[in-house]
């Protein structure tokens, strides 16, 4: 490969190590989209105690590093190794702050703990026999290497013509905690920002303030950021940054999200042999004791189970429908007991048309996006969510809410009924979403309108291809606008 532009990725978490949610999936994919296109790109994460030497071909590098810590320096490891996909992956090693955790986040100390993590990413850096010419930080989590490369590493000729990028994935979760965080990373230089409060550290609006160049998952979201309430209280940041911000939607992995050759489904099938699709259908409503009834479509929603994802407007909505017999409902998910409880409350009130599955099964979700009619995300929120791209590619029609990702990805079936994907909804209601997800059961009705709707879902182009170019152009952006700072 000729490394005409090296990056490195530098995220908490990236599938297949080490997974929570999204982030993960977009560190394996999009670093392998940048390969195929040429550039040297490469991952660094930390090393849990979930990820077992046993499944991964790991190789020390050097020998232990110091790292920096308040008046004295931890010791760390660094272990290198390949993705499936092909990428170059390294893993920082310590013994206190990752090792010793099974879980990636939910600790009391995770700012210290990510503040060593990128105090760590600081000192590896030199071992490694490679030096990358943009960083590319994600979250709050890694945002402390922004910071420390624009106030210190500007006065560090090996640091200096490091270019970054920072990606914002949810601003909801912003790393704040107090300003001692700053001794202990030994980061005192580090300004503070008119939009933290006294005697805190945030470290997501560091990464904004920092970076070369700040980007977010979709181009909505990209807008939205910039107004109070969407903004998460850092809006006025972002507004004065707002020329460095850019909206890049994120793609899925089509090599692993297909449904020619996914083994989880009972019949695989492609959008030419879209007719086979109800076999697994039938198979899931038998395997979850559900009449297959003729007619009547199965909605499914699949996601985390808090209150962005719309469950206070969809569980009054379905008591309607399911009151009249319109629809089969099956949940997975876990998350807010509130929620938890009250959707299988609707299972005990209705049997035969409710299944919910409080649990977490990639296997599971991949057979619901096979089988269910729609896929119904009624967000209050959403940067961007997969859901909806992967429920297209594997047939299902998504009923979705105007924002975020999800503005981007859906076109509108009565809008434009020779384009439509889906069925959008914009005030974040009860009603409104009736009447969208009433309008996927009037299209349903029409077999030959509805193959038509699945199958140019199906066709969409969702690979990272396109992403991973708009990325090249930021880096390359990154480079230019850090050299004439």
């Amino acid at each position: 490969m000729k490394d005409e532009l090296k990056v490195l990725f530098l995220v908490a978490e990236a599938a297949p190590f080490a997974k929570v949610g999204g982030l993960a999936d977009v560190a394996a994919a999009l670093p392998r989209a940048l390969r195929a296109l040429g550039i040297d790109a490469r991952l660094m994460l930390p090393r849990y105690g979930s990820i077992q030497g046993k499944d991964f071909d790991f190789r020390h590098v050097g020998h232990s590093i110091p790292v920096p810590l308040g008046s004295e320096e931890e010791r760390v490891h660094l272990l290198e190794t390949t993705t499936p996909g092909g990428v170059p992956a390294y893993l920082i090693w310590d013994k206190q702050y990752f090792y010793a955790r099974e879980k990636i986040y939910g600790f009391r100390d995770d700012p210290q703990r990510f503040a060593f993590f990128s105090r760590a990413v600081i000192s590896v850096l030199k071992a490694l026999d490679w030096k990358p010419d943009v960083i590319h930080t994600n979250d709050w989590h890694t945002a402390p290497v922004t910071a420390w490369l624009n106030v210190y590493g500007r006065r560090a000729d090996w640091y200096s013509d490091i270019a970054t990028l920072f990606t914002i994935h949810n601003l909801a979760y912003q790393g704040i905690c107090g300003r001692l965080i700053l001794t202990f990373a030994q980061m005192e230089d580090v300004p503070h920002l008119s939009v933290e409060k006294p005697g805190q550290v945030n470290w997501m609006a560091q990464g904004i303030a920092h970076a070369d160049l700040i980007s977010t998952v979709s181009p909505s979201y990209a807008r939205e950021i910039l107004t109070e309430g969407a903004g998460s209280g850092l809006e006025s940041l972002l507004q004065e940054r707002r020329d460095r911000l850019f909206g890049i939607l994120s793609g899925i992995d089509t090599e692993f999200w297909n449904p020619a050759i996914d083994t989880a489904l009972t019949q695989t099938f492609d959008s030419d042999s879209l007719k086979m699709r109800v076999v697994n259908k039938s198979a899931l409503q038998r395997e979850l004791r559900l009449p297959t009834t003729p007619g009547i479509p199965l909605l499914g929603f699949v996601a985390r189970l808090d209150i962005l994802k719309g469950l206070e407007v969809l569980i009054p909505a379905l008591e309607t429908l399911l009151d009249n017999n319109e629809v089969q409902f099956l949940a997975l998910g876990t998350g807010e007991a509130e929620y938890e409880e009250r959707l299988r409350a609707l299972q005990t009130h209705f049997p035969d048309n409710v299944r919910v599955l409080i649990r977490f099964d990639e296997r599971m979700a991949r057979r619901i996006y096979g089988s269910v009619d729609m896929i119904v995300i009624p967000s209050r929120s959403e940067p961007i969510s997969m859901g909806q791209m992967v429920a297209m590619r594997y047939g299902a029609v998504p009923i979705v809410r105007a924002t975020g990702g999800l503005t981007d990805t859906i076109v509108d079936v009565d809008m434009q009924p020779s384009r439509g994907t889906g069925f959008i909804f914009y005030d974040y209601t009860t009603e409104e979403l009736l009447v969208a997800i009433k309008r996927g059961i009037e299209e349903y009705a029409d077999k030959a309108r509805w193959h038509s709707i699945q199958q140019r879902a199906m066709n969409l182009d969702l690979s990272w291809g396109a992403s991973a170019r708009a990325y090249v152009d930021l880096y390359r952006r990154a480079q230019a606008l850090h050299r004439i700072v």
